[in-house]
């Protein structure tokens, strides 16, 4: 009987992945708030009625998404401000280990930057509390480094919050330079590079600076 339970709840877990998957390749051209269920069950083969079995509805398939494609995120982002290393090695970490994730996963990147700010609540909140949670995580990490004495809680996390969007935001001028003209891309991404350095180091001036 367990051997039997344990087949079907791998099932189901494949199911799940295949709808997640589907749902997927489907926001490459379209809003969640624009994705019907019946796409996604049609993607995957299975009947409207399966989808149910798994999400509530798209607003929750959306939750898992948001789920999927941040969850794995937290060792990087407290990898990219990590303390080891001068600062010129800790940005260029920080930006190689963004380029990188934006290339292997350009579909999630794509998604969170389209939802961040999509019409769907659930998904938008989803979002924020991720961020949050990175914010906290970084807040942490830069606590550790001796530049940061002397700072008080709030400020340590506005900063945080700074680096936060910077990551963000650098992800997304990557997913963009990507697309166009194959020629063309690689200057972009030499353009997004450069941009990324210059906007780091403004803001690690003005933490260097902050308590004087």
């Amino acid at each position: 009987m367990s051997h039997t339970l344990g087949i079907r709840q791998a099932q189901k877990q494949k199911t799940r992945q295949a709808l997640l998957d589907a749902a997927l390749a489907l926001l490459e051209e379209q809003s969640l708030s624009s994705l019907g269920l019946r796409e996604v069950t049609r993607a995957v083969g299975v009947a409207p009625t399966a989808f149910y079995r798994h999400f509530r509805s798209t607003a929750d398939l959306g939750v898992a998404l948001v789920e999927e494609a941040l969850g794995s995120l937290h060792p990087m982002i407290r990898t990219t401000v990590s303390t080891t290393g001068d600062p010129e090695e800790r940005i260029t970490r920080a930006i190689d280990l963004i380029a990188r994730h934006v290339d292997g996963y350009p579909a999630h990147v794509r998604f969170i930057a389209r939802e961040r700010h999509g019409g769907v609540q659930p998904v938008r909140e989803a979002i924020r509390d991720q961020l949050a949670r990175f914010a906290q995580e970084v807040k942490g990490e830069l606590a550790k480094d001796s530049m940061s004495r002397g700072w008080s809680e709030d400020d340590l996390l506005m900063l945080a919050h700074l680096y936060v969007d910077q990551m963000l935001s650098t992800a997304s001028q990557f997913l963009e330079a990507q697309e166009g003209p194959e020629e063309e891309r690689a200057e972009r991404t030499r353009r997004v590079t450069r941009l990324a350095t210059r906007q780091m180091r403004l803001i690690g001036l003005g933490r260097q600076h902050w308590l004087d």
